[in-house]
């Protein structure tokens, strides 16, 4: 299977079948519809977007995965601004999902960051996937996730170090960058944008995060 999967930066002309992959791999997933396509759209013009870190997957000049980072921080409580990357979204088109994809491209995305000189990534995801990668719960490193409460279940919110040791005296928390939140603070700009991808039904559905 492999052999014929190649890896490979974005360029700009590949922006528009980026937003389609993701907006057909994350619809009705976590929410009736989805809105990870437009937090990619405008992450790109934003300064914590690291473009020598969005990559996409191909095989036979599709498209079936993409990944992203972005720059963020941990408040450490020390009043240090300790650097980090988060993380996506990262996809696989539907109909290769589980065939272990998603591995190889997150695998990849990470050697490249590593490789970059950064030190550390944190985000929420599953840990039953993420954690085949090296990532674990971000506590383990003593990492907080920014306004959850003491005691309260924070197995979603990862990490994994890329430089070993990076945490080591660190302890503090962290908040995800401002641009995931992007639709919910422009639901006009979203509504627009969303409306130029072809139409799909929004479902609410079992086990999503976020049902309206």
């Amino acid at each position: 299977m492999e052999h014929d999967v190649i890896i490979r930066r974005e360029t700009e002309g590949d922006r528009r079948a980026v937003e389609e992959l993701v907006r057909e791999a994350f619809w009705n997933v976590y929410r009736p519809g989805c809105q990870e396509h437009y937090v990619l759209h405008r992450f790109r013009d934003d300064p914590a977007y690291v473009p020598e870190l969005a990559f996409v997957m191909e095989r036979a000049g599709r498209l079936i995965g993409q990944n992203m980072f972005v720059r963020a921080a941990v408040r450490a409580d020390d009043g240090r601004e300790v650097p980090i990357l988060a993380m996506g979204p990262i996809c696989i088109a539907p109909s290769l999902q589980r065939t272990g994809l998603g591995k190889r491209l997150l695998d990849f995305s990470l050697e490249r960051a590593a490789a970059l000189g950064f030190g550390a990534v944190c985000f929420e995801g599953n840990i039953d996937f993420y954690g085949k990668s090296g990532f674990v719960p971000a506590m383990c490193f003593g990492v907080r996730y920014h306004g959850l409460p003491e005691g309260a279940d924070a197995s979603f919110f990862l990490g994994r170090e890329l430089v070993p040791g990076y945490f080591d005296g660190v302890t503090g928390v962290y908040a995800p960058p401002e641009g995931y939140f992007a639709a919910a603070n422009e639901p006009e700009a979203f509504s627009r944008y969303d409306a130029t991808f072809p139409p799909k039904e929004k479902l609410t559905l079992p086990g999503q995060l976020f049902p309206e």
